[in-house]
């Protein structure tokens, strides 16, 4: 009998080639984005899964109280990673830090290479069970040692085995390289860090000889000890910074990796549950939709097609063949085609991957060699078939064998209902993932086009990544304003597009209210704000004509109204213990997040730099430029190659992640669009072919072509007008709230709407549209005649 069933099933596939199509490749679609958005997915949801102790990893927080707002940060002091290492060796078994960051000039021999590292100790090498190839973990104990990936490895010695050999960072201290470990994968915390300095050299002693519980500047992760959970953990440390923390309230935390990169918002100190999770369950959903369109797709043309198979049902009931076989029949059909819609989805796969990684920012593979996988996509497969098969089956099994054989079967008034409702309902979710897919894209061209408050074109910095750089700044400033290779040039402490550091400050009248008022700091040089283009508002710039400008402060217009006084110019306020004298207000810039609120900032005349920022002369060709600037850098900062960040695109690398969910979004939306207007292609073909005496008799009566159009059209036209009045205010209410996440929002205008309807109407109308000008434009005599 299960011969007999897929012979018919064959059979019947084989004649309807048109119906066929349309079906297998709408799954086929449905099935490949299903697959796609699974796999991103399960990358995203093992973010960090790489380390095998990952469930037992909790990184270090801290959380910082003021009337304002309850700040979350994981940035900690390092007195309070070593009391978690000293004092509660019965909550964590290993305490590790991490601290630092960035590129670093390495050299070996002639080889000079910049390559990311951060400073870290064995227990977090231990902890995080990195795949050592080669050296062991032990050897971070010595503060000469450092760890570096196989990639950098290959770089830098080729196939030879690096171990036991040295390199020289930033042209300042030797480093043994005491193993070689596997290049984590992107969805790991660590895929950026390309080498691994130990936490006890004598370079990183500002960090690893810093005993000030109130300067943040470093990471610490703990793993758990058995049976003991981060919530009783951090119940336990709560109080521990409270003792050393004078004039606020701040309190300790441990919070799970596994967590940390998924739900990663805090309110109030506490963990909201949302963060980038809700991009998951965004393109989660996304998937789901658009593998139910498909279905819809399938469920629609097997049931407007069901008066064409009503005498093959009638005929089985007659001789004999249960309900229950024939819905199995039917199902079975459902199935071959989602087994065939599967092997063209897996080809689709295969082919658009590379694609889809670059798009996403991913490194996925499609996992051939592991069983679950297709234990999974099987039964997803068989899953879709019998979704897509259930309502046809049913539907066509209920048919009385008796009206069906004396011809007087008819399926009923209201026997297209459903099949309406199901096209309602997928252009309810195209229009509603179109108006959402189009709000993404709004708020991030309007953070995009916010004002930054200083100028970025032609803006570019270098990274001080030597001594002799450090030392040779002022002579190099000089000769590239000799040779007007530059409009201007500057140092600072950071770059203008990361203001990180973030400290306390003294001043006048400060308030018991306003003593977890956080300021960030950057040192820079006399030139900094005519390089950048701020705009002085109170007071002056920093200039090199007053000597004492090195015990001089500049504060932003937040930093200014942080203070509480109208006019702060001229005010003595005391950072670090020491004393600077304000000067100056400028505008506010943004530095960090485009998103969030403009944070109060303070630039000091003092200190070290680490950065040179400069600005192109408009009347140059920024090639000719940068290739002059090579052989000057050459000369002042010889150990190192000339790299150089332009800042805008430091800039724009702050929507990254929301451009890669939007781009998904896009992809996936027209697709869903496209295996909507699939369907929507055969069942218009399929009402013009039920027709066509129809649409003959009238023709032959005097109906012009416009007519018979909008006969065939209107029914779809009232369809989408309907999908357009239930997807306008889930629109509206699932992305007003998710625009509250940002403080900083684009409006919800009408015609944002508008637009999306007009252009899910216009689709329609183009698929529809040809089914009936063919059918309305065919000879109304060979119609008839057919009939």
């Amino acid at each position: 009998m299960l011969k007999n069933y897929f012979r018919v099933a064959w059979r019947h596939l084989r004649k309807n080639k048109g119906y066929t199509f349309i079906n297998i490749a709408g799954l086929a679609t449905g099935m490949a984005i299903t697959l796609l958005i699974g796999l991103w997915i399960t990358d995203e949801l093992s973010f960090n899964h790489y380390h095998t102790n990952h469930s037992r990893i909790a990184q270090a927080m801290v959380i910082q109280y003021s009337p304002e707002e309850v700040y979350n940060g994981t940035v900690v002091s390092v007195p309070m990673g070593q009391a978690l290492r000293d004092r509660y060796s019965h909550l964590f078994t290993k305490v590790g830090f991490v601290g630092g960051g960035g590129d670093h000039l390495i050299a070996v021999g002639d080889k000079k290479l910049n390559a990311t590292g951060v400073w870290v100790d064995k227990d977090f090498v231990e902890m995080f069970t990195l795949k050592l190839l080669k050296g062991s973990a032990a050897s971070m104990n010595d503060p000469s040692t450092a760890l570096i990936s196989q990639s950098l490895a290959t770089a830098l010695f080729g196939n030879a085995d690096p171990t036991g050999k040295t390199f020289k960072y930033e042209n300042k201290v030797d480093f043994t390289i005491g193993g070689v470990y596997e290049d984590p994968p992107r969805n790991s915390d660590l895929s950026y860090s390309k080498m691994l300095l130990s936490w006890d050299n004598k370079e990183n002693h500002y960090s690893n000889q810093n005993t000030n519980w109130d300067d943040h500047n470093c990471n610490v992760y703990v793993q758990l000890a058995d049976k003991v959970t981060a919530e009783e953990a951090s119940a336990r440390i709560k109080k521990l910074p409270a003792p050393y923390i004078k004039g606020r309230l701040e309190e300790a935390m441990v919070y799970p990796l596994d967590k940390a990169y998924l739900y990663n918002e805090f309110k109030n100190g506490k963990a909201s549950g949302s963060g980038r999770i809700q991009f998951v369950w965004l393109i989660g959903f996304i998937g789901c939709f658009v593998l139910l369109l498909a279905c819809i797709n399938f469920m629609n043309l097997s049931t407007a097609r069901s008066e064409r198979r009503a005498k093959e049902v009638g005929i089985r009931k007659t001789v004999g063949s249960l309900k229950r076989q024939l819905i199995g029949q039917f199902l079975l059909e459902s199935v071959i085609v989602a087994l065939l819609a599967f092997v063209i989805s897996i080809g689709l796969v295969a082919l658009n991957l590379r694609c889809f990684n670059i798009i996403a920012g991913k490194e996925m593979t499609l996992p051939y060699n592991n069983g679950l996988f297709w234990t999974l996509a099987i039964g997803f497969t068989l899953f879709t078939g019998l979704l897509a098969g259930s309502y046809p089956a049913f539907y066509l099994s209920r048919f009385d064998p008796i009206k069906v054989l004396k011809g007087t079967f008819r399926v009923g008034k209201y026997a297209g209902l459903p099949r309406q409702a199901l096209v309602v309902l997928q252009f309810s979710v195209s229009l509603t993932l179109i108006i959402g897919t189009f709000i993404v894209y709004r708020q991030i061209e309007y953070a995009q086009d916010r004002p930054v408050g200083y100028k970025r074109d032609g803006l570019f910095t270098v990274n001080i990544n030597t001594p002799e750089l450090a030392q040779h700044f002022d002579a190099l400033r000089e000769e590239l304003l000799q040779k007007r290779l530059v409009a201007s040039i500057a140092g600072s402490s950071m770059a203008v597009t990361a203001f990180y550091n973030n400290n306390d400050l003294e001043w006048r009248g400060k308030r018991a209210d306003q003593a977890t008022t956080w300021f960030r700091n950057v040192n820079v040089t006399r030139e900094f704000g005519k390089t950048i283009g701020w705009t002085v508002l109170q007071g002056r710039d920093f200039s090199r004509a007053f000597a004492t400008d090195s015990n001089s402060m500049i504060l932003n217009e937040a930093g200014a109204k942080a203070t509480g006084i109208a006019n702060p110019v001229g005010e003595t306020m005391k950072f670090f213990g020491k004393n600077y004298t304000v000067i100056g207000v400028v505008n506010d810039m943004v530095t960090n997040s485009p998103y969030q609120k403009i944070e109060p900032a303070l630039f000091l005349g003092d200190g070290y730099i680490s950065t040179i920022t400069m600005r192109l002369r408009p009347d140059q060709p920024a090639h000719a430029t940068l290739d002059a600037l090579k052989p000057i850098f050459a000369k002042y900062n010889p150990s190192s190659p000339f790299v150089y960040n332009f800042t805008d695109d430091a800039y724009f690398r702050k929507f990254q992640d929301e451009v890669r969910i939007a781009q998904l979004a896009s992809v996936f939306t027209t697709l869903a669009i496209f295996i909507s207007c699939l369907g929507l292609f055969g069942l218009a073909s399929f009402v013009a072919e039920q027709r066509t005496k129809e649409i003959g008799v009238r023709k032959v009566l005097g109906a012009s072509l416009f007519t018979l159009w909008g006969l065939l059209s209107k029914e779809f036209f009232k369809l989408v007008v309907i999908s357009f009045f239930i997807s306008m205010p889930l629109g509206y209410l699932f992305m007003h709230k998710w625009l509250q996440t940002y403080p900083y929002r684009t409006a919800l205008s009408w015609w944002i709407f508008a637009l999306a309807g007009a252009g899910i109407l216009g689709i329609t109308l183009v698929t529809v549209s040809y089914q009936s000008l063919k059918a309305a434009t065919m000879n109304p005599v060979k119609s008839l005649r057919s009939e």
